[in-house]
C-alpha cells in the first residue's frame, strides 16, 4: 500500500540522517561545475568526506552550454586524462586538442565524483564563511536559495571543515564576501583582494588558472575561475584543461596538509 505519509517519511529521515553525518567533514566545497566536481572526485578517492553545495538547482557551471550552446567543449591532451578517469568519450580534432560533448561530459564529472563519495547538496549555497581560532576558517554558512531569492530573513546553518574551496566561478563569491565582511584579512594574493578577471586570452589564462591555484588564506582554497577572478587573470572561454586541472591540484594542495578523515559520530 503506497501511503503518502510514508513516501514523506522516507524523504526526511534518510535525507535528515545523512545531513546529520555530514556535518563534520573533511572538505566543503562551494560550487559544482568542472574544477568543484574535479577536486571533489580526486579527494573523495582519497578517502575524505566531502560536501558540496551548489547555488543552483542544477550542476555544471557554464560546461554544459559549451560554446555559445553548440554543446561542445575543447581540452588539451595534457588534461585529458582527467575526463578519461570519468569515462568521458573525446575525440581527437589535431595534435593539440580533444573535443568532447558537453553535456555528456559534466555528466559523467558529476556520477563520477558522487560515486567517489562526493555529497552534493543542490539549491543550496553558502553565505558566509566561519572563523576559527587563530584567524583561520573552519567551515562554511548556508542556507537555501530560495530563501535568497525570497528576501527571507531565515538564519542559516553551519557545517564545520578543516578546508573550505571556492569553486563559485567568475563571482569568486566566497572569496569576495569574506573579503567584505572581513577588510583586516587580506588574502595571499598582490592587493590582498578580489581583482577581477581580465578579457579572454586563451593561451596565457589557461596556464595561468594552475599556476595559481592555491590556498589564498589559512583554510581558504581557490580553484576554477575563482582563481582567475581573485588574482585578475584572462578567461579561457570553452577550453577546459585548465580548469580540469586546476580542480586536481586544489585536491593535492588539501591533501598534503589534511588530517586523517573525520570519523562519523
Amino acid at each position: 500500500m503506497l501511503r503518502e505519509v510514508d513516501v514523506t517519511r522516507a524523504i526526511v529521515k534518510t535525507a535528515t540522517d545523512e545531513l546529520l553525518e555530514n556535518l563534520e567533514a573533511d572538505v566543503i566545497i562551494g560550487g559544482a561545475g568542472p574544477s568543484g566536481l574535479t577536486c571533489g572526485r580526486y579527494l573523495a578517492k582519497a578517502g575524505k568526506r566531502v560536501v558540496l553545495f551548489e547555488r543552483k538547482l542544477n550542476i555544471g557551471g557554464g560546461m554544459p552550454g559549451g560554446g555559445m550552446l553548440f554543446p561542445r567543449i575543447v581540452v588539451q591532451k595534457n588534461a585529458a586524462d582527467v575526463l578519461a578517469e570519468a569515462n568521458v568519450r573525446l575525440k581527437e580534432y589535431d595534435s593539440r586538442y580533444y573535443t568532447a560533448d558537453s553535456v555528456e561530459t559534466i555528466a559523467k564529472l558529476a556520477a563520477s565524483a558522487i560515486d567517489a563519495g562526493v555529497r552534493v547538496y543542490p539549491a543550496v549555497y553558502i553565505e558566509d564563511l566561519v572563523i576559527g581560532e587563530k584567524n583561520r576558517i573552519k567551515g562554511a554558512v548556508i542556507n537555501w536559495t530560495a530563501v535568497e531569492i525570497a528576501g527571507l530573513h531565515v538564519d542559516p546553518l553551519a557545517f564545520t571543515a578543516p578546508f573550505v574551496v571556492d569553486a563559485t566561478g567568475h563571482d569568486a563569491y566566497l572569496a569576495r564576501v569574506f573579503t567584505r565582511k572581513n577588510p583586516e584579512a587580506r588574502l595571499r594574493t598582490s592587493t590582498g583582494g578580489v581583482i577581477g578577471e581580465k578579457s579572454m586570452c586563451a593561451e596565457s589564462g589557461e596556464g595561468l588558472i594552475v599556476s595559481h591555484t592555491s590556498e589564498v588564506f589559512p583554510g581558504l582554497v581557490l580553484t576554477g575561475m575563482a582563481v582567475n577572478a581573485v588574482y585578475g587573470l584572462p578567461r579561457m572561454g570553452a577550453v577546459f584543461g585548465g580548469m580540469l586541472m586546476s580542480g586536481r591540484k586544489a585536491a593535492e594542495l588539501i591533501l598534503k596538509k589534511l588530517k586523517p578523515p573525520a570519523k562519523t559520530k
